[in-house]
This record gives C-alpha cells, structure tokens and sequence, in this order.
C-alpha cells in the first residue's frame, strides 16, 4: 500500500473493524469506511476517514463504496451466538460476503482481506492447538454464526479458485481490549466478571489476543498473506478459569473456584433463550454456547508468525486495555 491509496473497511464502526481503521492511520492513504445509518459512530470519532453509508447485503451500496478503492478489508460481520431470527446472522455472514466480494471483483479491486474466525476450524481432539489445517466443511458449525461463518469461508475460496478473487483470508481467535463498544460474548464476560457477577466457570478454553494485535495481523496479510491462504491470528491459550482469575486480580475481586458441569445448565440456557426472545436482549447463557464450551478452543498462530511476522502479545495487557476502556465508557458501575 503507497500513500494516496485508496482503502475501504467494512465493520470499522465495531471491535476489531475499528481497530484495523486505527492501524492504517497515519500511513498516508485515502481511508474510506462503509457504515449502516443506524450504526454507532464512537469508534470513528477521532479518526479521519470518509464515511460512507450503505448495507453490504446490497449491492449498489457496496458498488458506490468500493468506487476507485485498491485495498479492501471485509471486517464486518454479525458476531452474536444467539438472536432472536438466526436468519439475520446468516444473511450478514454469508449474503454480506457474497455481495461484498462480487462487488470487489467487478470493481477490479486489486487486493482484499476477508476476516473469517477460528470458528470455521475443527475442535480439537486433544491437549495440541489446531491449525489452518483442520477447516469444517458446510453444516458442520455449530448455530448460526459459526455456520455462516464456514458458508462465507467456503464461498471465499471458491470465488478465489473460480474467479481469482485476489483475497487472503484471515481467522482471529478471541479478540479482546478497547472499543469493544457492543460488547461482544467474550466483552461481555470481562464485564461481568470484573463487576462481580461471575461466581463459577465451565471447564472450557479459548485463544485470547489483543484485539490491536489482531489488527496488525489484517495489515500483515495485506503486505505478505499468499492469497486464497488462510492464517490463524491467535495469542495465547487459556482457561475460563484462568481467564477469570486474571480479571478477578485486575479488578481487586475473589477469583471464582466453582466447577459447574455443563448438562444442568441446558435448562437455564433454554430458559434464558426463551426469556430472550420475549425482551429481544440476548441471553448471557445459550445452548450453542455450551456445546462450544465441551472443548478447549486453542489455536496456534504459527503459521502467521511464520509468514506474516505477526505477534501478540500476552492476554493479559489485552484485559488491562480492555478494563480500563470499559471503565472509561461506563460499563463499570
């Protein structure tokens, strides 16, 4: 990318959206972002950028937003476990991407990004982390979002293999730190947990990074990511309790020590669900959720580290950031 460059990045009103926005500050190049008009704008405050408003799911917003761009990072997307029409996760996950990447390849778009998620790889079995190598084929997701997640991966591929779609494709893990403006599921947990009101834990796992790492990766793929490739942008595996526990340090508050087993709790996630769908909030417990916690989600990022020179660094500076952020914003009381 050379100053004057044109760029565009959908979901740069969001979490990790507005932190790739951030890192191409200061560069020299024309940045342009895609918002809905119903969008909140905090994260676009204090950063200079053209705003333009539009639905990526229709295709004249996305041809008048991609006019003269070279770079374009495809961020945005619904990351929700649960919503009261899973119909509206899919068609921002799958129908958003399909039109986004049409429209990039009629606009001869020179280069993209598209951010998939570590959601569309396999389990793992045992103790080692998964890899790029271990994708899920169509139907094998878990709920909506991890579903459509692989639909939009696949369909990437495809229009790669087919069309020379000139994409790399990046997979964050668990991005945590500031601007989590939502917040997302693991957003929610850290204030939940750092107001008190977390008092036991599954045995489960996730990869967590800085969400500002995450973004440097974005950057990283866009200079040396080998297109149609996949990678992994991890940091480091941990525990819910250990996790927890952090959070518990950081805030002056007891870490939680009670193991719940994950079977009593269906019931309360089928109630909280349906509670959900009266009140339109979503739930903090759902049934996808706990049959994603039966595993110890670990990845290894060495294939980006390997090939980008991507690092991240440890999860707990991303909880510091991410604390004092929700702190500032008022998510704390």
């Amino acid at each position: 990318m050379q100053s004057g460059d044109q760029v565009l990045i959908t979901g740069a009103s969001g979490f990790v959206g507005s932190a790739v926005l951030r890192r191409l500050t200061g560069r020299g190049l024309k940045l342009r972002v895609l918002v809905r008009p119903s969008s909140p704008r905090d994260n676009l405050a204090d950063v200079d950028c053209e705003v333009v408003e539009g639905d990526m799911r229709h295709a004249a917003d996305m041809s008048r937003a991609l006019d003269g761009v070279r770079w374009l990072y495809h961020v945005a997307a619904d990351y929700r476990l649960w919503a009261r029409d899973p119909l509206d996760i899919i068609r921002a996950n799958q129908e958003g991407t399909r039109t986004v990447m049409e429209a990039a390849l009629t606009r001869k778009v020179e280069r993209i990004v598209y951010t998939s998620s570590v959601a569309t790889l396999r389990a793992p079995d045992g103790p080692s982390p998964v890899d790029e190598t271990a994708p899920l084929a169509e139907g094998e997701g878990i709920g909506a979002y991890k579903e459509s997640k692989v639909v939009a991966e696949r369909l990437v591929e495809r229009l790669v293999a087919s069309h020379g779609l000139p994409a790399v494709i990046v997979m964050p893990s668990t991005p945590i730190g500031p601007r989590d403006i939502k917040p997302t599921p693991t957003g929610r947990i850290v204030v939940e947990a750092a107001m008190g009101r977390i008092p036991a834990f599954v045995d489960t796992g996730l990869n967590l990074a800085h969400v500002d790492d995450v973004a440097t990766g974005h950057v990283l793929a866009m200079e040396k990511g080998r297109v149609g490739d996949r990678y992994i942008l991890g940091g480091q595996d941990a525990t819910l309790r250990e996790m927890l526990g952090v959070i518990a340090r950081l805030t002056g508050r007891k870490a939680p020590t009670v193991n719940l087993p994950r079977a009593p709790l269906y019931p309360l996630a089928w109630a909280a669900e349906a509670v959900a769908q009266i009140t339109g909030r979503e739930p903090f417990v759902t049934r996808d959720a706990l049959k994603m916690a039966a595993h110890h989600m670990f990845f290894s990022s060495a294939k980006a580290q390997r090939e980008l020179g991507y690092e991240a660094r440890p999860y707990e500076l991303a909880l510091i950031d991410a604390l004092a952020w929700f702190r500032a914003a008022g998510y704390l009381k």
